[in-house]
C-alpha cells in the first residue's frame, strides 16, 4: 500500500476526539447546538481571539462555510474578490456562482491577493447599476500554496477594505498551520481585529468532521442562525460539532497539531532543498510543490501517492505534498530515502 501525502484529511480523529465523543456518547444533551459542549467551546474561541461579543457557529465543511458566509453577507447584486489560486475560484465546483454571485478573479503574489488588485477590481465597477458591487474580499490563510499572510499584510487588506466599504473573509481551512508557522507574526486577537469573518478548520487538524465561523464583527452575523437552519446546514446532533471543538481548544491541542504537520514538512523541505529542487511557491506551512522530472515524478508514484499539481513545462512537473496532524515520522523518513534515491 502506497504512503499518502496526498492530503491532511487522509486519517481519522485524534484519540482525544474519539475518546471525549465515546466518554459523552449516552449523556443526554440539547439539540441544535444548544448543548454544553458547544456553549463551552464557544466560550474557549471567544477566550482565544479576546473577543468576547463575537459570533461562533459549528458547521461540517469548508464548502459549506464559504457557501454559508458568503451567501448571508452578500446581497443578490454583490460580488466577491478572490485571488486566481483562491478555492473558490477553482476547487468548489462553482459553488458560489451557484447562488448567483460573480467571482472577480484577481492576480496573486505568492497566492496572496494584494492590495493593489483589491483597489483595482473595487473601483472599475462604477457603471450604475449596471454593472455588480464588489462587497467582499476573500482570502485564504494558509493559502492553496502553502504560503501565510503576515500581520502588515491583514493589517493593509483590511485597512484597504474598510476605506473601500468592502467585508474581509478568511478562509481558515489550514488555519492551524498558518498560525503555527515558524514565519507568522499574526496573532489569535488579531484574526478578530483585522477581518470581518473567519473559519477555523478543524476538518484539516485532528478533527472527524466540522468548521468554526467566527464573525468577529458580531454585526454582520445577526440573523445567521435561520440561515444555517434554513440552508440545511444545522445539524440535530450539533453537539458532536461542538465537542470536538471543545477538545481541540483545550489544553492547546489544536495548535499542536497543526505545528506537528509543520514540522514533518519542514523535515522534507530541507531534504529537496538539499538535492537542489526548486519549488513552484514559497511555503513555511504543511504544503510543499517541489518541480521534478517527469520520470522522476512517476518513480516517486510508485510507492507515495501525491497530487500532480501543475506542469512547468514538457519535461517537468510540480507536485503537491502534505502532511497531516498524524503523519508519523517514518513516513516522512520513508520519503526523503526515496528522494535521495532519485
Amino acid at each position: 500500500m502506497k504512503l499518502s501525502f496526498k492530503n491532511d484529511y487522509s486519517e481519522g480523529a485524534h484519540p482525544a476526539i474519539l475518546e471525549a465523543l465515546l466518554q459523552t456518547n449516552l449523556t443526554q444533551q440539547a439539540g441544535y447546538v444548544l448543548d454544553e459542549y458547544s456553549s463551552k467551546a464557544k466560550t474557549l474561541i471567544r477566550e482565544r481571539i479576546a473577543a468576547p461579543e463575537a459570533q461562533v457557529y459549528f458547521v461540517s465543511g469548508g464548502t459549506q462555510a464559504n457557501l454559508l458566509v458568503l451567501g448571508y453577507v452578500l446581497r443578490p447584486y454583490e460580488s466577491i474578490i478572490a485571488c486566481e489560486s483562491a478555492h473558490i475560484t477553482d476547487s468548489e465546483t462553482g459553488a458560489i456562482e451557484g447562488t448567483g454571485h460573480k467571482i472577480h478573479i484577481a492576480p496573486s503574489v505568492n497566492g496572496k491577493i494584494t492590495v493593489e488588485s483589491i483597489r483595482d477590481y473595487a473601483t472599475r465597477y462604477t457603471n450604475y447599476p449596471h454593472q455588480v458591487k464588489p462587497r467582499v474580499v476573500y482570502i485564504t490563510n494558509a493559502t492553496e500554496v502553502g504560503s501565510i499572510y503576515t500581520l502588515s499584510e491583514l493589517k493593509a487588506l483590511y485597512q484597504c477594505c474598510q476605506d473601500l466599504d468592502l467585508l474581509l473573509y478568511m478562509d481558515g481551512a489550514r488555519l492551524a498551520h498558518a498560525m503555527n508557522a515558524e514565519q507568522n507574526d499574526i496573532t489569535w486577537e488579531d484574526l478578530a481585529r483585522y477581518t470581518d469573518a473567519f473559519y477555523i478548520g478543524g476538518t484539516k487538524n485532528g478533527a472527524l468532521i466540522g468548521e468554526a465561523i467566527v464573525f468577529g464583527n458580531p454585526f454582520i452575523g445577526n440573523g445567521f442562525s435561520y440561515y444555517i437552519k434554513q440552508k440545511g446546514a444545522l445539524l440535530a446532533k450539533g453537539r458532536l460539532l461542538g465537542l470536538q471543538f471543545l477538545t481541540l481548544f483545550q489544553n492547546d491541542l489544536y495548535n499542536q497539531l497543526g505545528r506537528h504537520a509543520n514540522k514533518q514538512m519542514k523535515c522534507i523541505k530541507e531534504a529537496f532543498d538539499a538535492k537542489g529542487v526548486s519549488f513552484l511557491s514559497e511555503t513555511c506551512t504543511n504544503q510543499l510543490f517541489p518541480i521534478l522530472k517527469n520520470e522522476e515524478v512517476a518513480k516517486l508514484a510508485e510507492d507515495f501517492d501525491f497530487y500532480e499539481w501543475k506542469k512547468v513545462d514538457e519535461l517537468h512537473t510540480a507536485i503537491r505534498l502534505i502532511t497531516s496532524w498524524a503523519t508519523p515520522t517514518e513516513n516522512v523518513e520513508a520519503l526523503i530515502k526515496a528522494l535521495n534515491r532519485l
